[in-house]
This record gives C-alpha cells, structure tokens and sequence, in this order.
C-alpha cells in the first residue's frame, strides 16, 4: 500500500502543472480604455476643406448686401396700398354763393299742408327757421324741422360752414303719389280714400 501511494505521488509530480493567467486590477484593465476614448476619431476631426478660410470669411459680408438687394427689388414690384382720396373743400366765392340742398320724398302729408308751413320759413335764417318750426302747431313742421338740419349738416360737412350764418333760399313741397284705399259704406257700397304723399326740398345759402 505504501509502494502505491508514492507512485501515485510521483505520477502527481511528472504532470506539468497549468499556467495561470495573471489577473489585472480593475483600474489597470480600465486605462487602456479610457486612452482609446481620449484619443479623437479620425472621423470626427474637421476636415481641412471644412475649415473656413480668411477668403471665405471675407466673401461673406459680400453675399449679404445681394439678399437685400433682392428683398428690395421684390418690395418694388409688390403693388402699394391704394391710398385714401384727400377731400377737397372748394373756395367760397363771395360772387358766386354756394348752394346747399336737402330733399325729403315719399313724406306722408298733403303738399297743401306742407305749403302752409313752408311759407313761413322762407327767406328766414337758420335760427329763426328752427324758432318757428318748434312752435308751430302742425304734424308737418316736425318733417320740415328734419329736412332744415340735414341741409345744415351738408354745409358744416361738405363745405365747413357755419350753420348759423346759413338762409334759407328756398323752399318748396311738390306733390307725390297717392296712395288709394276703400272704405266700406252703406248698402254695399265703398267710398274712396286718397293718402297723399309730398316731396320736400330746401336749399340754404350764407347770408349776404
């Protein structure tokens, strides 16, 4: 037993032993990496035809007065705003006195009975027309009153005057269409009705 156990010794010993693999340390094993990633790409270097030069860099300030040029001509070419017709208010002209009309059609009343209250303003001034109007006891001064203020705002608007120093001119109330309605009367018969309608015109001039 003792002979077999030293031969299985020596058996031991003749075998070579495995060589072992030396094991680095964490931080050498990581420097070689952290080399590889300090070290630039060559793919990531800039090209020397990418680099600008002092030509280029002083060809482009050049280029910048072309696209204003550009952006200029196109502002040309762009149509403008069509622009807001000035007014022009004509000269008053002491010989030859303006005239300024206003006209009422369609107002229902009578041309008689407008003519009753139009003879009382005519040749008055504005003020004194506006005074009678106010305190004349008919349907148709109220028509007669609107008629007078809007000739008077056509003058203050068109022509800048002052509506006080205005006149009346003239004045006038024509017949319009009637309008023919029917009542029913007695035994089946119908009587007529006549609504008359008027048109009202006035014209104002500055006083002399």
């Amino acid at each position: 037993m003792a002979d077999d156990e030293k031969k299985d010794e020596a058996e031991v010993e003749q075998k070579p032993k495995p060589k072992r693999r030396l094991r680095r340390s964490k931080a050498e094993a990581d420097e070689p990496k952290a080399e590889a990633a300090d070290e630039p790409k060559a793919a990531d270097e800039p090209k020397a035809a990418d680099e600008p030069t002092a030509e280029a860099a002083d060809e482009q300030p050049e280029q910048k007065p072309a696209a204003k040029t550009k952006a200029k001509s196109k502002a040309k070419n762009e149509p403008k705003a069509a622009e807001a017709p000035k007014k022009v208010i004509p000269v008053y002209d002491p010989e030859n006195p303006p005239v300024i009309r206003a006209h009422a059609r369609y107002v229902r009343t009578s041309a008689r009975k407008a003519r009753l209250v139009c003879d009382h303003i005519r040749g008055h001034s504005v003020p004194e027309a506006r005074l009678i109007l106010a305190h004349t006891p008919r349907a148709v001064a109220e028509d007669w009153q609107k008629l007078l203020e809007s000739a008077v705002a056509n003058a203050e608007h068109n022509l800048e005057l002052d509506g006080d120093t205005l006149r009346i001119l003239t004045v006038q109330a024509d017949e319009g269409p009637t309008l023919k309605r029917f009542r029913p009367r007695a035994m089946g018969r119908a009587s007529p009705i006549h609504k008359r309608t008027s048109h009202l015109s006035i014209s104002l001039t500055p006083k002399e």
